[in-house]
């Protein structure tokens, strides 16, 4: 049993915007993309893959960044709950920060994954495809919801 209790532990909250778009998601999306501390490589990736996604949909590159984001925000997703001795699926609604921070971190994995491309346009060609409701991240998406609405039957477990 830990000393301290877990559940006290004050949130980071990010209100500083990005310098080029001025949005605080995609300063929180820089933020994850970070590898070994360094943020203006992240920027550069980030800002580059944002340059791609105007190029390529003709539209804001911010507007198709955010439609990326919500696209791929699951709204339920399933949480192992052990009653008796049975370990059960239990599904439950996501939080809207911690779902952002899942679309975030799906998005990321996913443009990692890809091999042969550079990472700027690997990260453009997954926010597109979350754009348009493709891809894997959105694939994701589904497959989490399709999970939570099998396990419908274990909800009276949730609390």
């Amino acid at each position: 049993m830990p000393r301290r209790d877990l559940k006290s532990k004050d949130k980071r909250v990010i209100n500083t915007p990005d310098f080029v778009y001025k949005s605080v998601l995609v300063q929180k999306f820089v933020n994850k993309l970070i590898y070994g501390g360094k943020k203006s490589t992240a920027e550069k990736i980030v800002y580059g893959a944002m340059e791609r996604l105007k190029a390529g949909s003709k539209e804001d590159s911010l507007a198709t960044f955010n439609r990326a984001i919500e696209n791929v925000r699951p709204l339920l997703e399933v949480r192992a709950r052990r009653v008796g001795g049975a370990t059960y699926q239990v599904p439950s609604e996501v939080r809207p920060e911690r779902s952002v921070a899942l679309a975030m971190r799906w998005i990321i994995n996913y443009a990692r994954e890809k091999t042969g491309k550079p990472m700027v346009q690997r990260l453009a060609d997954e926010l597109l495809a979350a754009s348009r409701k493709e891809g894997a991240s959105f694939k994701k998406r589904e497959d989490t919801h399709k999970m939570a609405d099998a396990n419908k039957a274990f909800a009276h477990y949730r609390w």
